[in-house]
């Protein structure tokens, strides 16, 4: 599942953008396209993530790989992940009324994670800015599409699994794992160009 970002929220919850072919709001031929209030999934199976939930977890990795450093001011935060200012505080001000991230006064001020890394899983974050998990929504809405509609049960069933699946994947990964597979990613290249260091040399 390959993830694309959508500038602006469109549609309401679990919203049917399709022309209606019967009750169901769903349009049952070759285009069936299902999205919630901030994106949705595609056909070509694309996880859309908002812009602006996509600038909160880059700011997140930033305060988690200086976590032991202490408070970070906002221009720092902002040039360490390349994002606009003064949006970056708008997202930092809704992250710290979720209490994820705390705010320091002073000379030595800025931002700083409430908790570890580790124990911050991406789906909070998500859940914070972009509202319900997974591609397909809400699962209370799923479920009683499902008791509801006896005809396409089967058809809600298999977008309650993929919703789930989506959403235990981001329950289940913490902006510490994103940090780690940064390193590990940066030690592998760094190993890649110290080997092909050593064949020219020796060629």
């Amino acid at each position: 599942m390959r993830a694309i970002i959508v500038p602006e929220p469109r549609g309401a919850s679990l919203g049917f953008v399709q022309p209606c072919r019967s009750n169901l709001g769903l349009y049952l031929g070759s285009r069936t396209e299902i999205r919630h209030n901030l994106g949705g999934v595609r056909e070509d199976g694309e996880l859309k993530i908002s812009q602006k939930g996509l600038y909160a977890l880059e700011a997140m990795m930033t305060l988690a790989r200086r976590h032991e450093h202490g408070a970070i001011k906002i221009r720092d935060i902002a040039a360490d992940s390349d994002l606009p200012e003064k949006f970056l505080e708008l997202i930092l001000l809704e992250l710290k009324n979720a209490r994820i991230v705390d705010s320091v006064r002073g000379a030595h001020g800025g931002y700083r994670l409430r908790r570890p890394p580790s124990e911050i899983p991406l789906s909070d974050i998500i859940r914070l800015i972009d509202g319900p998990l997974a591609p397909l929504g809400d699962a209370e809405q799923l479920r009683g599409m499902i008791a509801k509609d006896a005809d396409h049960r089967a058809l809600y069933e298999v977008f309650l699994a993929v919703r789930d699946a989506a959403a235990k994947i981001l329950e289940n990964t913490t902006v510490a794992d994103l940090i780690a597979t940064r390193k590990g990613q940066k030690s592998q290249a760094a190993k890649t160009r110290s080997g092909a260091g050593k064949k020219s040399g020796t060629a």
